[in-house]
């Protein structure tokens, strides 16, 4: 199996590879996108202020998923270069110690969090008239946060070993089954938003043991034991500092979530919920292009340790080429019948017209975010720390938060809508710098 997987993650087409490898994860990142919109749609039902709270709790969903990408794709770059080389003991001791260290951390999350739950949800950019919903989905969060967060780093291991249709099952499940759990939750026993909650939990739960079983089952080359646990400080320090543009990107994106909600507050209820909307929208269509960059995530950190690289230039320009064109084709669509989607998840005049323009907005920046995404992906793939860490810090938020408190000051609430966009267009100009540096230190022949 070991010798297969190698050959096909060595030897395969790079164009045809990075396609297989990214369907099943487009395909999980739709779904469980689609299901978050879904989501906003039934807890829209309930009004602004329900509708608020899921943009609130998505906010500390990210920080969540902040620490299970951090160790998924930290882990999973080691692993993936090991795997190349041939080293599956390697592997398989970092597989562990990144689960299990994940797991750890994501249960004293969850008590910090629980002990100071009102903060959080203010915090988070809460209004008072959405707080009581917000705590209310939070708490089926706090309660499966261990196995959402390890769901996130098992999934990230599946995909770095080549094994994205595995991770697809997981993902894919879970989220079938919370959409389908909203509708007999919400509408059938009108359980209203502790319904989305328990629903939530349930199939986070479920997803986790599906995701774990691989591992159980023999299903992958990294084995996962207590027993491979090595907390060595220069392995640990490896996987946390090459996850560090992860916990950035998500960390940020957290960040981001917060202070555009903060800023919307101004504008009530309804302004929070546009924005929400909006964000839930944005990334549906940006999933897109971020499954492909993951499909190619493994191809680059296997051929790299197998110093195969020119697979990894190749790979890199068809990634590229391909996230762009989807993006143009999708940002063009949604950008058409904006408010027609936007009236799919809250019927009302105010958020309609808030989030209709932010929309088009983000389509229109949507275009520059396929670079920065691959420079990104190509540079912490193949472990390059600073350089993966110093994108993925600019395209998640770092720009935002200068535009925001810029433009929100001179232009109000379209200083709101313009500020991410402007800064998805700004994060081209570091991408651009790291990717020039990449390409003429990557050796031009094969080792």
């Amino acid at each position: 199996m070991q010798q297969n997987q190698f050959d096909k993650m060595t030897k395969t087409p790079v164009s045809s590879l990075i396609i297989s490898l990214s369907i099943p994860t487009t395909l999980s990142m739709l779904v469980t996108n689609f299901y978050n919109l879904a989501d906003t749609a039934f807890v829209g039902t309930l009004g602004n202020s329900a509708s608020g709270a899921v943009g609130i709790v998505f906010g500390f969903m990210a920080i969540l998923q902040a620490i299970g990408f951090l160790f998924g794709n930290g882990s999973g770059s080691i692993i993936s270069r090991s795997l190349g080389a041939q080293d599956t003991e390697r592997a398989s001791i970092t597989a562990s110690t990144a689960f299990f260290t994940a797991f750890f951390l994501a249960i004293v999350t969850a008590i910090i969090s629980f002990c100071n739950l009102d903060n959080i949800v203010f915090f988070l950019g809460s209004t008072k008239t959405i707080a009581p919903y917000a705590k209310k989905y939070i708490t089926f969060i706090l309660l499966t946060a261990p196995f959402m967060v390890t769901s996130f780093t098992l999934n990230n291991i599946l995909r770095y070993e080549g094994k994205a249709a595995l991770g697809m099952i997981g993902l894919i499940t879970g989220a079938i089954l919370n959409i389908a759990g909203d509708a007999i939750l919400m509408i059938h026993f009108k359980m209203g938003i502790t319904g989305a909650g328990l629903s939530t939990a349930v199939s986070q739960l479920i997803s986790f043991s599906i995701l774990i079983s691989m591992f159980v089952r023999g299903k992958t080359q990294c084995v996962i034991s207590i027993k491979k646990i090595n907390l060595h400080s220069k392995l640990l320090a490896d996987i946390i500092t090459i996850g560090l543009p992860s916990l950035f990107r998500q960390g940020m994106n957290s960040v981001a979530t917060i202070l555009i909600n903060s800023q919307a507050r101004i504008y009530g209820d309804a302004g929070v919920a546009a924005m929400s909307i909006v964000s839930r929208v944005f990334f549906f269509i940006f999933a897109m292009s971020l499954g492909v960059g993951q499909g190619f995530q493994p191809v680059a950190g296997f051929n790299y340790g197998a110093k195969k690289f020119s697979r990894v230039r190749k790979g890199y320009s068809f990634t590229l080429t391909l996230s762009m064109s989807l993006m143009l084709f999708a940002g063009i669509i949604v950008a058409y019948f904006a408010p027609e989607l936007i009236r799919l998840f809250r019927d009302d005049e105010k958020v309609i017209l808030i989030a209709t323009r932010t929309l088009r907005l983000h389509c229109f920046a949507i275009l520059f975010l396929p670079f920065c995404m691959v420079t990104e992906m190509v540079t912490q793939s193949t472990g390059k720390k600073i350089a993966a860490s110093v994108v993925s810090l600019m395209r998640s938020g770092l720009l935002l938060i200068p535009c925001l408190l810029i433009l929100t000051k001179y232009r109000g609430l379209s200083g709101l809508q313009e500020a991410q966009p402007l800064s998805f267009v700004l994060s081209v100009i570091p991408a651009l710098y790291f990717s020039i540096r990449y390409f003429k230190e990557l050796p031009l022949q094969d080792g």
